[in-house]
């Protein structure tokens, strides 16, 4: 770059010293001024440049975010498809436990009506004899599944039983024992003959009941 001293001495042969000095300043001086201008429209450019450089990374910003909008709105539909999934097998879950709820009674009570058939002869092994057919009833909001009155020693006797398919729990013991308690308050001076029919006692739950005085009677006995 030419200083202002270069310039000067190139103007001293057609201006005087003094005035080629001032001429020298000025023309440095227009110089810088036109140099700042073309930086300050170099800097213009360049921030242009950044500006659609910004421009596109939104635009990209902006695409993203619809493509996660989408899926989003595609998220909560299977979401809401599961949730229909989910109502729907839970009501065929519910009705398939009603239905066998309904199969295990029809089950529970066919025992009960093949019980009220077999017993008459099968308790004469006890010395027991019926004298009034048994039934089926709610005693104080027990269910009762074998009610009868019987002879027993020349003794009137209160014969109450209860029927579980399999009888592999002490539970169901407790609960035949709990109605049985019922039965004693309807009939305080009465001798009552416990009975729990079933297809299969496992062998300790039979000693259980020995020790309660409750005579398990499996169906392949009276056969």
């Amino acid at each position: 770059m030419i200083n202002a001293q270069q310039i000067k001495e190139r103007l001293k042969g057609p201006f005087e010293e003094q005035q080629a000095g001032v001429l020298a300043e000025v023309i440095v001086e227009a110089t810088h001024e036109s140099q700042k201008e073309l930086v300050k429209a170099s800097d213009f450019n360049e921030l242009k440049d950044i500006v659609k450089g910004l421009g596109i990374k939104v635009g990209e910003l902006a695409e993203a975010q619809k493509r996660t909008e989408l899926k989003v709105e595609e998220l909560a539909e299977a979401q809401k498809r599961t949730e229909i999934e989910i109502r729907t097998l839970v009501k065929v879950v519910d009705k398939t436990s009603t239905d066998l709820g309904g199969l295990s009674r029809s089950v529970g009570y066919a025992l009960e009506n093949e019980a009220y058939r077999a017993l008459p002869g099968y308790l004469k092994n006890f010395g027991v004899e019926l004298t009034e057919k048994f039934i089926r009833t709610i005693i104080d909001d027990e269910e009762i599944n074998i009610l009868g009155r019987g002879r027993k020693n020349g003794q009137e006797i209160i014969i109450v039983g209860e029927a579980e398919l399999k009888l592999t729990s002490v539970g169901k013991l407790k609960e035949f024992e709990r109605k049985v308690n019922t039965l004693r308050k309807k009939y305080p001076t009465k001798e009552i003959f416990k009975i729990f029919v079933t297809h299969f006692a496992r062998p300790e739950i039979i000693e259980k009941a020995r020790e309660k005085g409750i005579t398990i009677v499996q169906s392949f006995e009276w056969i």
